[in-house]
């Protein structure tokens, strides 16, 4: 016989749920969003899709199937002649005024070019129904052949793809803050954990990025610089990153990535470029990577020498 504890847990009730998609121009793939979401065998009590001024058909394809499912609500802002990061903030604020006065416990930022098994959600309500100390969790992404990478990624980042959170976590840290530059699904998952909340991905479902990331060779080397980059506008620790970007350079293929990932933190420290984050959580952050980057100094001593080396994780 199973654990009685282990059934009560099975046939308790999943939390409610609302859901937030802010799309621009995601016509060749928010249909499988919506698709994989409809398929759920836990439907959201309240899906607000927000089309960010798109021009290329999505809000035709939304359209449609709001008008198919009442659960499902479309809000259309008009075109931005900006591009930058907090846009998708001001999209995804559009539709949680939407959301705010209804009587849900989960609330969920989907990417509109996604997909997901169908148990997919409830797998998710699932672990926050079992440990209420949890504020945030979802899963690792594949893009194309490539699974997110978490040799040097903490299981405590939750990747912004899909991000679930706790209703009393996210109110918590007043949601998302709109940083131009990026890391807004970063800094939301660093103060939830600064302000006690456990934080989480479950590697034992993949959600599918169908929107491509660059591959070529010069955009790859770049994207590593710029990220060093925004290391440093995210408060990373300089000796974290020292000891990060040269453990890259250590394994192949990834030693001239390494170069650029270090380069790039540190033409953000020649330049004083000014930081995105608090000087309270850039402190919180660089705490957690000294205890980590000690417990991978410790971890590479026991098993002597540094043969197969642990990995570090940021």
């Amino acid at each position: 016989m199973r654990d009685d504890s282990i059934a009560l847990k099975e046939l308790s009730p999943l939390p409610k749920y609302v859901l937030i998609t802010p799309a621009r121009n995601e016509a060749s793939f928010i249909e499988l969003t919506i698709r994989s979401v409809i398929r759920q065998t836990v439907l959201p009590l309240k899906w607000v899709i927000v089309s960010d001024g798109s021009t290329d058909g999505t809000d035709d394809i939304v359209a449609k199937y709001a008008t198919e499912h009442d659960w499902i609500d479309f809000v259309s802002m008009p075109e931005r002649k900006d591009r930058h990061f907090a846009g998708k903030v001001l999209a995804f604020n559009a539709g949680y005024q939407k959301i705010k006065s209804l009587e849900y416990e989960i609330i969920g930022n989907l990417d509109a070019d996604i997909s997901f098994e169908e148990d997919y959600l409830s797998f998710l309500l699932r672990k926050f129904a079992e440990n209420p100390e949890l504020g945030v969790v979802g899963t690792p992404f594949k893009d194309g052949d490539s699974v997110y990478d978490y040799r040097f990624t903490s299981v405590e980042h939750v990747s912004g793809a899909c991000q679930l959170f706790r209703r009393e976590c996210f109110e918590s840290i007043g949601g998302y803050t709109p940083l131009k530059a990026g890391g807004v699904d970063l800094a939301a998952v660093l103060t939830a954990r600064m302000m006690g909340w456990k934080t989480r991905t479950f590697t034992e479902k993949i959600c599918i990025h169908h929107r491509k990331m660059g591959s070529a060779s010069c955009r790859v080397l770049m994207g590593t610089f710029r990220g060093g980059y925004h290391d440093y506008l995210m408060g990373s620790c300089p000796t974290w990153q020292v000891v990060r970007s040269v453990y890259q350079m250590s394994k192949k293929p990834l030693i001239i990535g390494g170069s650029f990932l270090l380069a790039g933190y540190v033409w953000g420290m020649v330049t004083r470029a000014e930081r995105l984050v608090s000087r309270e959580l850039a402190e919180f952050r660089k705490r957690e990577q000294m205890r980590r980057l000690s417990h991978f100094i410790r971890k590479s001593f026991a098993i002597g020498c540094f043969k197969d080396k642990p990995t570090i994780t940021v």
